[in-house]
């Protein structure tokens, strides 16, 4: 990948992956709204029309596709765990 090209996901286009904005962490594109501070705030008991509050760049379907995307990325992801005697 080029250096500071940005990575858009085919199945997630509202997300984007860029080492010059927010650290290379997801974010929705054309923001710096991490993914990460999406569902941090909604574990935090936001809904999404707070959200789209708070957010006011937010839109319904970008908070969706972070859930969606971030989902993905735990679907195939394995914990190894060790059972106590």
């Amino acid at each position: 990948m080029e250096k500071n090209k940005q990575t858009i996901f085919p199945q997630y286009p509202r997300i984007a992956v860029d080492p010059g904005v927010c650290l290379g962490k997801p974010h929705i594109a054309g923001t710096r709204i991490t993914v990460s501070a999406i569902l941090a705030n909604m574990a935090g008991g936001m809904d999404i029309p707070s959200l789209l509050k708070e957010f006011p760049r937010l839109k319904e379907e970008d908070i969706l596709q972070a859930l969606a995307f971030a989902s993905s990325q735990l679907q195939d992801q394995y914990f190894s765990v060790e059972i106590a005697a």
